[in-house]
């Protein structure tokens, strides 16, 4: 009888995986095309980014929410493009169960940062920085820009590389999909 009990329960919490699985696959569509959708979620390293205070941290410390996690430099027209988008998902759904968190990986002066933010107008935006790209490459970030989700356990559920409009209804869609769940 438990047997029964736990394979009912092991069937029930797969199909809604499934479920959940195939309804992110419909809401690829445009930019979202790219985005790639892990089957089984990924460890991330314990790899230390510098935050905008200049103080240390890890992605660890994001426990509990969603995060789009971005990684860009200040040389990168297509970041420039995207940041925009970013910000405006920022603005629409962060909060206690989600957050937009943006590194600028490589060499990126802390003033040219700011001047690349302030030309384009982004003001809720984090500058924090991975400048020996130690979080990036432990990351197999190859490309920028580079935007990975993390579930509330701070593992790897999405990945996309190139520049998206993360701003669009799809993208929206896909990410309160994921933050439902």
């Amino acid at each position: 009888m438990r047997l029964i009990l736990i394979a009912a329960l092991y069937t029930a919490i797969a199909s809604t995986a499934n479920a959940d699985m195939a309804k992110l696959e419909s809401l690829k569509v445009d930019d979202m095309r790219k985005l790639q959708v892990h089957k089984v979620s990924k460890l991330i390293p314990k790899s230390q980014f510098i935050k905008a205070d200049g103080v240390s941290a890890t992605l660890s410390e994001l426990h509990g929410k969603i995060v789009l996690l971005n990684f860009w430099a200040t040389w990168c027209a297509p970041c420039r493009k995207e940041m925009p988008q970013l910000s405006e998902l920022q603005r629409l759904l962060s909060g206690d169960d989600f957050e937009v968190l943006t590194i600028a990986t490589g060499r990126n002066d802390p003033v040219k940062m700011e001047l690349f933010f302030d030309e384009i107008g982004i003001k809720n935006l984090p500058l924090h920085r991975d400048p020996q790209q130690l979080l990036a490459r432990s990351m197999g970030v190859l490309g920028l820009p580079a935007s990975i989700i993390l579930d509330r356990d701070g593992r790897e559920i999405a990945r996309m590389l190139g520049d998206a409009n993360w701003s669009s209804e799809n993208a929206i869609a896909i990410l309160k999909t994921i933050i439902s769940n």
